[in-house]
């Protein structure tokens, strides 16, 4: 019988490119939503297990996972307010709790690529401390921390896209000169299926990124010139992120309120420090910026 995958966060980006591959490889797939109904029309839907969960209910998920090999968790509370740091460590703990009772063989967990003992945002402190929580239960865990995510629908990239296609002139503050390592959506697909099958990824945490090592201001160049645009950057001492996030909220299909914590974590490096991905997931080959955008 096929190995049943629990997908927790089946509404969000990564997981509506996650689990049309899952099912060409055969993999059965159970669906934790809160609202069933915002899967209507995804190509897929008729193909998985769609359960109605919350997280912030443990209750609701120990019968849930009966029967899955591993589960994917790619939840996050951004829309949920300033509170979001502390919905998002309930809920995983309330989910890894689930997990150890189920005895699922590994849980898969998509988190943010920063230095944990350098100054970094309270949102990517948060997708740090949400992969700690989950560690806290029995079952093997699996991090990935990737910064940037290049993608059409990816809220990262539609802030590049959106604000690079309308402004002529790309005003930012100096933290627009920090680097970053963007990675295309396709990579990340690739990592997160090949972790099912690659019993030496259990347990770790894997810093992922493309091939390119740049600034976020190079990004959003870089992308201009892909599409033929004539854009200048120049960078302020400073802009306040509220600002900022109003202006994304208007030029964008992302809203202030989800603006607001990834701006402010791009306010800190973004790269791979440590290469483990390449030891442990030889057969992936990351493409550059270029290619991915």
């Amino acid at each position: 019988m096929e190995k049943l995958i629990l997908v927790a966060g089946a509404t969000g980006y990564i997981a509506s490119r996650l689990i049309p591959p899952l099912l060409e490889h055969g993999y059965r797939v159970r669906c934790l939503v809160r609202d069933p109904s915002r899967l209507a029309g995804r190509s897929w839907a008729h193909s998985v297990e769609v359960v109605q969960a919350d997280l912030l209910r443990p209750q609701t998920l120990s019968a849930l996972m009966e029967g899955a090999h591993a589960a994917y968790y790619l939840v996050h509370s951004m829309s949920s307010g300033r509170k979001y740091a502390e919905l998002d460590l309930l809920a995983a703990r309330n989910f890894v709790t689930a997990a150890c009772y189920a005895e699922l063989e590994q849980v898969i967990y998509l988190g943010g690529l920063a230095d944990p003992q350098g100054p970094i945002s309270p949102h990517m402190r948060s997708r740090i401390e949400t992969g700690l929580a989950l560690r806290e239960g029995c079952v093997p865990v699996t991090e990935f921390r990737a910064g940037v995510i290049i993608g059409p629908g990816s809220i990262s990239f539609e802030m590049i896209r959106h604000l690079s296609e309308q402004l002529p002139i790309l005003p930012g503050p100096r933290w627009l000169l920090n680097l970053s390592q963007p990675i295309a959506i396709q990579d990340v697909i690739s990592y997160l299926l090949a972790t099912l099958e690659t019993v030496e990824s259990r347990g770790e945490t894997i810093e992922i990124g493309g091939t390119d090592v740049m600034t976020h201001g190079q990004s959003m160049l870089l992308y201009s010139r892909q599409r033929r645009l004539k854009r200048y950057l120049f960078t302020l001492p400073y802009i306040p992120i509220q600002f900022m996030a109003w202006v994304v909220g208007l030029l964008t299909p992302v809203p202030p309120t989800i603006a607001r914590p990834l701006i402010g974590g791009l306010q800190a490096p973004s790269i791979i420090r440590h290469p483990k991905a390449e030891e442990i997931f030889p057969d992936i080959h990351p493409v550059d910026y270029v290619t991915a955008v």
